[in-house]
């Protein structure tokens, strides 16, 4: 009786936060978001900036947001801007120091619901109609025998083939014996991101839990559907948690709790989605969210920084410690030739990315294929949708479909999991479900054998989520350690990408030391990070193959896609590699598939792997994510490429491996980022210790490059014979030089002729080394020293330990009362440091 007092408390707790949520007006208001050093008081620092103090942005530490009227200037970008010139010139301490990040908040593109299916590709051909096939008596005989036992009344149960299926029998998520065993949801809870929830729909309202729930759209406690395509996010709940009784069908996890978060009705900011990414965490377990990007086959979107630390927050921070559990849809854009590692949503490690399969266990035409992709349920397709709930007292609706309702069916059997396993953390999740997955369709799904004896198929993931299984596994799960993980340096390329089939591979070795030192022993996802410039991004796609010989199609070639920009710094992940040691030759192969007039370059990329650590008392939680974890390139490391390379399941074992030798830094043609920066407390480090490099002779402060104490001999020793001859040379220069002048003071001032590249480059009258957008050298520097501009970043970082005078490193000058500039982060700096080069005395 306590307990549910004191959870009763929790809940009210709550729901007294979520009334203080004050209603957001863009039109008439500016809102910032801050994060500040944990000992700045957030209300000084609004009486500095002349903003009103709205609260803590949801469940993010010391992230703060701030209002003030609306205004044509960033008011927080220009103070701060104005704070690092007077502490360069004058030094002293400043409330403003204790700004470690600031983002003026922009209305965001809507994402989009998977539920409506876009039409079928032209010329698509629609499968032949069968004749009907007649049910299963065996199974029928099986469907009310469960119905009389459990006291299943409800009108359309025999309809929900999802459920149990007699006809196309054993395509159903095989549930009705986990039914049977009392395991129906109990003590589980939902929340379904989307446009609502009807809470007063009879199939629903005896689940529907308030403390969850908030509408975002319209800054009110209940996030009821109020527009007339408002019914999306009821049918998702209705798939989880329909109640047990004379309306309608019954969900998944009839006895589950289901919360409803609005956030899809109307245009909000990342500030707006972050705190509902984290809302009530400590309550709402699993998040189903069937929504994303555009799945046009053009887009290539992901969410922005706070966003980001918003679901690192909820997977380090809720339910008690182990996690927040997302679930995302995988998207509808296949006939688009979309693929879901150009979302940002689905191709985080934090989401169980679900496709979809149809009542006959095929391949729907919408749902999209990818390497982040982990399993497949059902939904529409193969003539037949879900059955399910809809907006109304009691309303039914029988065409549920899209990935969109495979995502919500997935999220009500991780709540019948955590029901008997709450203890499970958000990794334990995902091994389980992959671990018990069912493959299906193995004629057509390209499917490959795993490391962990397990196939693998980019359109089915590691298969089709079986229920009873994976609650049987459930029940003597052991949890798994602790993440680690392991970022190699930067691999700069910079190579031409042949056109056609062949690719231009590149391999990257990975020693033991470097993954013992990285405390990390066996692989769950694998990220890369990459650069390529190409004038059609559509035209590339991107293979990476693992030492145990393992394929991923990291990215695919889209036909739609006419973005000249290529990538930029994105991300692609892949659950392919799951449980192999990572030890060995990792080969990423990029291709420019089409023989045409675009064309691209390789410039750079690198490799995180992710897993369980060796040592659980070692492990660490991983810093929130920052605009500038992968500003780094200055790590180099040189590379020999082999063009002319095919990838198959069986890749040959002629690729060179790549060698950790130092080179000069090389100018990157596109994507330029600060260099000789200093990580900061937020960013994972590359450094000997992080990186596991072999063990060295030399003093800790000299660079081993991850080479032999033979090597590191032959490198020091070559370095220093090459100093001693040069130091020779100019020593002997500079004494004939001063001699000469002596002897003829007409040669006090010399000049060299520029040659004709260099001018063209000081004029700006052409590209330097192939850089988007053409900027002369002097943009180079810019680009090099200066943080980016407002409308180039997601945020703005200062000093302390998100940036600043430490994290950046750049190029300043002072001003002084002569007038000379200061050359930093203003707006004006390009102009300023062409200026410095043209004004040479």
């Amino acid at each position: 009786m306590r307990l549910h007092s004191v959870l009763g408390l929790i809940g009210l707790g709550y729901l007294a936060s979520a009334s203080n949520l004050r209603a957001r007006d863009y039109d008439a208001q500016d809102y910032y978001v801050l994060h500040l050093d944990s000992t700045t008081p957030p209300s000084q620092v609004a009486l500095q900036l002349g903003l009103a103090h709205e609260g803590q942005l949801g469940e993010l530490e010391d992230h703060h947001i701030f209002s003030c009227h609306k205004q044509e200037v960033d008011v927080v970008h220009t103070a701060l801007k104005e704070r690092r010139r007077r502490k360069r010139s004058f030094g002293g301490s400043d409330i403003l120091d204790g700004v470690k990040f600031a983002q003026k908040q922009k209305i965001k593109a809507r994402m989009e619901k998977r539920g409506p299916l876009p039409p079928p590709p032209e010329g698509y051909a629609a499968p032949v109609e069968e004749r009907q096939e007649s049910p299963s008596e065996a199974v029928l005989a099986k469907q009310a025998a469960v119905a009389a036992a459990l006291d299943i009344q409800d009108p359309i149960f025999h309809e929900q083939w999802h459920l149990l299926n007699p006809v196309q029998v054993g395509h159903d998520v095989n549930v009705t014996d986990v039914w049977m065993q009392g395991i129906t949801g109990h003590n589980a809870t939902v929340a379904i991101v989307d446009d609502g929830l009807d809470m007063y729909s009879d199939d629903l309202k005896d689940n529907y839990y308030a403390e969850g729930s908030y509408d975002f759209n319209d800054n009110v406690l209940e996030p009821k559907p109020r527009l007339a395509d408002d019914r999306h996010g009821t049918r998702c709940a209705g798939e989880v948690s329909a109640v047990k009784n004379n309306v309608c069908g019954v969900g998944v996890a009839w006895d589950s709790k289901i919360a409803g978060i609005r956030i899809l009705s109307k245009l909000i900011t990342d500030a707006d989605e972050a705190v509902a990414m984290n809302y009530a965490y400590q309550h709402n377990q699993i998040y189903s969210c069937s929504w994303g990007p555009p799945d046009d086959g053009r887009s290539m979107d992901a969410p922005g920084i706070l966003i980001k630390r918003a679901m690192l927050n909820a997977v380090q921070n809720g339910r008690g410690g182990l996690g927040s559990i997302y679930v995302f849809a995988s998207g509808n854009g296949a006939a688009n030739e979309d693929n879901c590692n150009f979302d940002g949503y689905t191709n985080s490690i934090y989401s169980i990315t679900v496709g979809a399969i149809d009542r006959k266990g095929l391949h729907p035409y919408y749902s999209e294929k990818c390497s982040a992709q982990l399993v497949v349920t059902y939904s529409s397709g193969s003539g037949d949708a879900i059955h399910t709930t809809d907006v109304g007292t009691n309303a039914c609706y029988n065409g549920h479909g899209g990935t969109s309702a495979a995502a919500p069916l997935a999220a009500g059997i991780f709540a019948l999991v955590l029901q008997i396993r709450p203890d499970l953390t958000w990794r334990d999740m995902q091994y389980l479900v992959m671990q018990t997955a069912l493959p299906v369709d193995l004629d057509t799904g390209d499917w490959q054998d795993t490391t962990m004896g397990l196939k693998y198929s980019h359109t089915f993931g590691y298969g089709k989520i079986d229920s009873w299984a994976t609650i049987e596994a459930a029940k003597t799960f052991k949890n798994v350690k602790p993440q680690a993980w392991y970022y190699s340096p930067w691999i700069h390329v910079n190579q031409a990408i042949p056109q056609g089939l062949e690719g231009l591979a590149v391999s990257f070795e990975v020693y033991p030391e470097m993954l013992k030192a990285a405390n990390l022993e066996r692989l769950e996802h694998v990220t890369v990070t990459m650069n390529v410039a190409h004038t059609r991004r559509g035209d590339l796609s991107v293979d990476l193959v693992s030492p145990d010989k393992v394929l991923s199609h990291l990215s695919a070639s889209r036909k739609l896609d006419n973005a000249p920009e290529g990538y930029d710094d994105w991300t692609f992940m892949s659950v392919v590699h799951w449980g192999e040691s990572g030890i060995g030759t990792w080969t990423i192969v990029v291709k420019d598939t089409n023989v045409n007039e675009f064309n691209g370059t390789f410039i750079d990329w690198h490799l995180k792997l992710w897993g369980e650590a060796i040592d659980p008392a070692a492990a660490t939680l991983l810093p929130m994510p920052s605009e500038h974890d992968d500003d780094n390139h200055d790590q180099i490391i040189s590379t020999t490429s082999i063009a002319g390379t095919t990838t198959t399941l069986a890749p040959v074992s002629t690729q060179t491996s790549l060698m950790a030798n130092p080179t000069d830094h090389p100018d990157r043609p596109v994507n330029a980022k600060p260099t000789g920066t200093t990580e900061d407390e937020n960013t994972p480090t590359n450094t000997p210790a992080a990186t596991g490099i072999p063990s060295s002779w030399l003093p800790s402060f000299f660079p081993t490059f991850g080479a032999s104490p033979k090597t590191q001999i032959w490198i020091y020793g070559s370095a220093a014979l090459i100093v001693i001859f040069c130091s020779a040379v100019g020593i002997y220069l500079f004494m004939a030089r001063r001699k000469r002048l002596r002897n003829n003071p007409r040669d006090e001032w010399e000049f060299d002729l520029l040659e004709e590249d260099e001018a063209e480059g000081l004029n700006g009258g052409g590209k330097v080394g192939g850089k988007k957008g053409g900027k002369r050298r002097a943009g180079e520097l810019y680009d090099a020293f200066a943080a980016g501009s407002e409308d180039e970043s997601d945020g703005e970082y200062v000093d302390g330990v998100e940036g600043g005078d430490e994290q950046e490193k750049r190029l300043y000058e002072d001003s002084d009362d002569e007038g000379r500039h200061v050359i930093g982060e203003d707006e004006d700096e390009e102009e300023v440091v062409n200026e410095k080069f043209s004004s040479v005395e």
